[in-house]
């Protein structure tokens, strides 16, 4: 569904992404796992548009996308969930999940698909008129969920979803994580948590200073001795 071919971007002279090429199949979970500065949330960044590269392509059901506003990136069907969540603070949960249906002109559909982010996260329905910023860390995560489903994507691109939250609250927004697969919404999982991306994908890259340096299934990335001693505290 999206293919990543030779990417690269700078951030002035810094070099951050140098030469990234991926796939993700349609309807399929893919992780980058990677240290702090790799350059995922660049990847991710730049497969959104929010950072244009410098060169190479990414094609999306074979069309080139890299060159296309954000704005056109979510009509096509990608949303992402920023790192930090990024919800408005100051709007209702209400308001910041019709925010994600910005783009989109069909009232019913878009009641349709509210009720559904309120089935897989029923505290944000009791929590509806609530200002996001007085959100636990956890709510504000699935808010942010909430919000990229509102766009009806076919593929989610999550970064760092566990980044600062309790255990439990991790269980939780991965198992609605895996019924929103089972429904056929691709996944790009960025993951510092890589015993938590391996297990829950269904192929992972592994990203070290703006490079591709590994990919393969799962099982073999945690077999890897590279990987267990570098990513997996083994």
């Amino acid at each position: 569904m999206l293919e990543v071919r030779d990417i690269h971007f700078y951030y002035g002279r810094i070099h951050a992404l140098q030469g990234v090429s991926l796939e993700i199949p349609a309807g399929k979970v893919v992780c980058l796992i990677g240290s702090n500065g790799a350059g995922k949330s660049t990847t991710l960044m730049a497969i959104s548009a929010v950072r244009p590269v410098s060169k190479g392509e990414i094609r999306f059901d074979g069309v080139p996308i890299h060159a296309l506003s954000p704005e056109r990136i979510v009509r096509l069907g990608i949303s992402q969930v920023p790192e930090g969540r990024r919800i408005f603070p100051g709007l209702t949960v209400y308001e910041n999940l019709e925010m994600g249906a910005f783009l989109r002109s069909n009232a019913g559909e878009v009641k349709e698909d509210m009720d559904h982010v309120y089935s897989l996260f029923p505290i944000l329905f009791e929590r509806r008129r609530q200002l996001g910023g007085t959100l636990s860390g956890g709510e504000q995560q699935m808010l942010a969920i909430g919000r990229a489903l509102m766009a009806r994507p076919r593929l989610l691109l999550l970064d760092e979803p566990s980044l600062g939250l309790a255990p439990k609250i991790v269980e939780t927004i991965f198992e609605v994580l895996d019924s929103i697969r089972k429904e056929g919404t691709g996944i790009f999982l960025v993951e510092q948590n890589a015993h938590l991306a391996l297990g829950f994908s269904n192929w992972g890259y592994v990203m070290e200073t703006g490079r591709v340096v590994m990919d393969d299934s799962p099982g073999v990335l945690r077999d890897s001795p590279e990987v267990r001693q570098a990513y997996l505290g083994e």
